[in-house]
This record gives structure tokens, sequence and C-alpha cells, in this order.
């Protein structure tokens, strides 16, 4: 069982997500922040690595602009071999590592433009992964969709759409069940149709469900993988924020749950991905409680890089650093 959190580490130094807005696009800025956020993501997996979280959710934002058409940079010629780096660095560490494109991936949209540009982002991300020579158990993680009125007609549509991806990213994409609109239930309807693995989700699971226990639910959602072309089943785990709206995700990992949750496992083997808010604070304490109860190897040896890198000659102190402009 490995396990991860996604995107950033809050303790870490730099990020992998630089960016800039559109109005100042250009090759030059592209090429600068491709650059940074590559090297971030290498020292990041390398901190990941050392500490023995093995499974990381890499953010959308690699590339900026990635797959919009303002963007017709070679970037895949340009940084292939770093790409390439990453990729034997990942396999020679047994490290799992996936993409949850953004909400405006939307395949079961009745919007045809919003629907070409989910391709096109699904498209986009696939190739990274491509990029690093990873086989099909590196995933991309997408929702159903939006509900229009209609439930039956929105899966189909979803269903139909599927089926017209290139045969790469078809075999990367994974559906995740939510926590108001489309159920477990409703993910294994989906199943049915077009054989896409379903990402559980505990937590939507509790929110939304058909009176499923949650050890049936996690063996339904397990059993629509197959074990070699997808891997170990890959899920999202987390838990409600206390006295807070319904659906929101703590803001650490409350152990005794987590205990609760493994127990209902009953000998399944899951990737799990902690969707927590203080992110890898919380990965450690549930991987220490993993090794506690045998469900994960024992801790590496050897250093420990460091999550912060001694500044530059006359670089500012850190906290006046300028802060990166996200995309307009």
């Amino acid at each position: 069982m490995k396990i991860g959190y996604p995107c950033v580490n809050e303790a870490m130094d730099c990020s992998a997500a630089n960016t800039f807005r559109l109005a100042s696009y250009s090759d030059e800025r592209l090429v600068a922040a491709v650059a940074a956020n590559l090297a971030c993501l290498r020292r990041l997996l390398e901190w990941n690595v050392a500490q023995g979280l093995l499974f990381f959710r890499m953010g959308s934002g690699i590339v900026p602009f990635g797959s919009h058409p303002v963007n017709t940079f070679p970037w895949q010629t340009r940084f292939g071999s770093e790409f390439r780096a990453l990729g034997q660095y990942i396999k020679a560490h047994g490290l799992r590592v996936s993409f949850h494109p953004d909400q405006f991936v939307v395949l079961n949209s009745p919007d045809a433009h919003i629907v070409r540009r989910s391709v096109e982002e699904l498209v986009y991300q696939g190739s990274m992964l491509d990029l690093m020579e990873l086989d099909g158990t590196a995933k991309l993680q997408i929702h159903v969709g939006g509900l229009y009125g209609d439930r039956e007609l929105a899966l189909s549509r979803f269903a139909a759409v599927y089926a017209t991806l290139p045969a790469a990213v078809r075999a990367r994409v994974v559906v995740e069940n939510d926590d108001r609109l489309f159920s477990l239930r409703d993910c294994l309807a989906l199943h049915q149709q077009t054989g896409v693995p379903i990402l559980f989700d505990n937590f939507h699971h509790e929110c939304l469900n058909h009176g499923e226990p949650m050890a049936d639910a996690l063996r339904l959602a397990a059993a629509t993988w197959h074990p070699t072309a997808d891997g170990v089943p890959m899920m999202d785990y987390s838990s409600q924020a206390p006295a807070e709206r319904k659906g929101k995700h703590t803001v650490s990992l409350a152990e005794e749950l987590f205990r609760g949750f493994l127990a209902e496992l009953h000998g399944l083997d899951f990737d799990l991905m902690l969707e927590i808010k203080d992110k890898e604070a919380s990965a450690l304490r549930a991987l220490a409680i993993l090794r506690e109860t045998g469900l994960a190897g024992p801790a590496p040896t050897g250093p420990v890089p460091p999550l912060a890198l001694p500044p530059a000659p006359g670089a500012p102190p850190k906290g006046k650093r300028q802060k990166n402009s996200h995309a307009a």
C-alpha cells in the first residue's frame, strides 16, 4: 500500500506550478516557468521518496497554458529529456503519480466547446505521463460531470465522449464518485458501459450513497481495476471537518477514523491519496499508522533532502520574494 498527498508540499520553498498571466505570455516566460516547475517537482519527489511517501498527485500547471491555443511552443521536444529523467526516477523508486484535471474538464457537458477543451486538457496532461514513459497505471482522475436534469442522459453522454478519446488517454482515465451528483452506483453503471475504472472516494461515499456499507463499496470499486493494465486500485481518503458544512474536508488527519477505515479494507490493497488540508503532515502521520499495522514497509534509511535550499547570494529574504502571478 502506498500513501501520498496532492500537488503541494506545504513546507517546501519552491512550487511546481509557476505561471504567469495570459496577457504576458511569451515563449521565454514559458521556458523559464517549465524549467522551474520541473526542477521543483524533482526535489519534491526526492523528498517524498526519502520519507516513504510513494504516491503523489502532480499539479496540472507544470506547463503553463499547456492545452491553451496560445501555447504553440514545442515544449514536449524542448523538455523531453527532463520529463524522461523524471519518469526514470519515478520508476526506479517505485513511485506512483497521477493527475486530477481541473473542474472545467467535463466530458458530459452538452456544450461542444467545453467538451473539446476538456479533451484537449486530458490529452495535454496524458502527454506529460507519456513523455515520462510511464505505463497505464499512472492515471488521469476526473468526475462524471454535470447532471443537466437527466441522469441517464448525462451518463450516456460521458460514455459517448469517453469512447472518442485517444487510446493513450482512455487507458489512463479513471472516474471518481462525488459527494453531490454521481454516486458509486452511478459510476458502476458507467463502468458497465465503458470499462472505466472507479477511483473510490470514501468521504464522498459517506456524503452520497445508496446504503452500501464501506467494506462492500471498497470491494465493488476495487473490482473495476485491471490488475496489470490499471495497477493497484487508487482511492481518495478524507473525513468530515468538525463543525463545518457537510462535505468539507478535515484540516488534519483524524487518526481514530483512519484506523477504523483501514479495518474496512479486509485485505484489499489500495494506493491512498489523502485529501487533507495539511497535506504532507497528515500523510506522514498516516504512513506511520500503516507501518504500525503492517500495511506499509519500514522507513527508508539515508539522508532526507532539505525542504528549503540556501538562498542564492543577493536573493531577498523568503518572506519578501515576489509571488507568482496566476493565469488570467
